[in-house]
């Protein structure tokens, strides 16, 4: 064999080994895009199960990181449009780049961008991600059930709390009294009672949902429903109590089959069964009527809302900036020691943070989340997870969501990447239509 030969033979020996190596390198990118559904289920288990006062890695961002690594990876492969820009993503964008520059404006704080990425940052990219993800039926039903799952794990749950069966909880650090708020509550993984209940609310319609289309049959869904209503009240939450009622009351006006309607007043019977229960029980009735009747957190709540509409008559236009009302608070709140108060309030928390601008621009934003429920569904989908019939429960979806964060601030991951994600599926679906 000539030297000439001989060499060529070594290059192109040195090429394949060079191919198959970087063929090795991209092979765990490969799978994360060849499994988008699965990344996107993760990331929300992931921040389902770890709170940010859990003294562990950081697992959700890393689960958060492959997800938008994966989707945006494969989208480029099969050189489909990375951003799917509706009219939801503008109040969204004007959302995240207002609390962005006031961040970067301000020295550096961990807890000043974890709140941003769990407010903002993490729900919106969910919602634009679930476009490119969710673009099928059998995605559409993945979710479907890891719905179902999740439901029957809160309710699970929560009933084990308010039944004291402590040792059936999982993670045990729900139990810890030192993590979270609410300790004495039914609060689940979410370590906030609101939170737990809005959780249990939203899941509860899409199983309803689920139980309408004939896509969860049997004793099975029958048992998982009749479990929301008694899992809402071990959250122990007024506000959690009104919305779920308003829901049911909802449900059985907006229902146009009888299995449907009987359901609803099914929940209400549940509901006023667990009522009885509860009276029954000395412990359990003393807690009720304790939440029942203090006071307490209504006459907090009235200081706390007057002390920000103070700061924010100080400044209507620009407001304080994002995350910088809990120390400010205080000084316009009389007779509490505390050093850090917080709104209790998404609305308030903006108009003081971000000014007029700001809420002005979350309002845009629930407009545009209203309006794609009214988007059309093609004719090929109208037996699917996104019929006509959930187009009707969006709205519902939404009420839970946002007549709650009018007594918390929504800075939970979890709740705000459900409630975005499908959103988001709604948003693809009139892309579909579109095209």
């Amino acid at each position: 064999m000539s030297a000439t030969a001989l060499t060529t033979q070594r290059n192109w020996s040195g090429f394949a080994l060079a191919a198959e190596a970087i063929k090795a390198a991209l092979r765990p990118l490969q799978l994360l895009a060849a499994a988008p559904c699965f990344l996107f289920l993760t990331a929300l288990t992931a921040m389902l199960l770890r709170h940010p006062d859990v003294q562990f890695y950081e697992i959700d961002r890393v689960a958060f990181a492959f997800l938008v690594i994966g989707v945006v990876g494969r989208a480029i492969v099969l050189r489909q449009p990375i951003f799917l820009i509706s009219r939801a993503s503008w109040p969204m964008l004007g959302l995240t780049l207002l609390a962005l520059v006031s961040a970067l404006s301000q020295p550096f704080d961990h807890e000043v961008w974890s709140l941003l990425a769990s407010k903002f940052i993490v729900p919106f990219t969910m919602f634009h991600l679930a476009q490119l993800v969710f673009t099928e039926e059998k995605r559409l039903r993945q979710f479907e059930t890891f719905s179902l799952i999740v439901l029957a794990y809160l309710a699970f749950t929560s009933i084990a709390f308010l039944a004291g069966a402590r040792s059936l909880i999982f993670p045990r650090f729900i139990l810890d009294e030192s993590l979270g708020a609410h300790a004495d509550r039914a609060r689940g993984p979410l370590l906030q009672a609101v939170a737990n209940g809005v959780s249990l609310n939203m899941l509860g319609l899409l199983a309803f949902h689920s139980y309408r289309r004939g896509r969860a049959k049997g004793a099975k869904i029958l048992l998982l429903l009749a479990s929301v209503p008694v899992a809402i009240l071990a959250t122990m939450t007024r506000a959690v109590w009104l919305s779920f009622v308003a829901t049911v009351i909802a449900l059985i006006f907006l229902a146009k089959n009888r299995r449907a309607r009987w359901l609803g007043l099914g929940l209400v019977m549940v509901g006023a069964l667990g009522m009885v229960v509860v009276f029954t029980s000395s412990d359990l009735d003393g807690a009720l009527m304790d939440r029942l009747e203090e006071r307490g957190p209504v006459d907090f709540r009235q200081a706390v809302y007057a002390g920000s509409w103070q700061m924010f008559l100080e400044r209507p236009l620009t407001g304080w900036g994002f995350h910088q009302m809990p120390g400010e608070l205080p000084r316009y709140v009389s007779g509490y020691s505390e050093k850090l108060l917080y709104p209790h309030n998404t609305y308030l928390e903006l108009l003081v943070e971000h000014g007029i601008v700001g809420l002005a621009l979350y309002l845009w934003l629930i407009w545009e989340l209203w309006r794609l429920g009214l988007g059309p569904v093609p004719a090929g989908e109208q037996g699917g997870f996104l019929d006509r019939p959930f187009h009707l429960l969006w709205p519902l979806l939404l009420g839970v969501y946002y007549l709650n964060a009018a007594v918390v601030v929504m800075s939970y991951q979890f709740v705000n990447g459900l409630l975005f994600a499908l959103a988001g599926m709604l948003a693809a679906q009139r892309h579909r239509s579109e095209l």
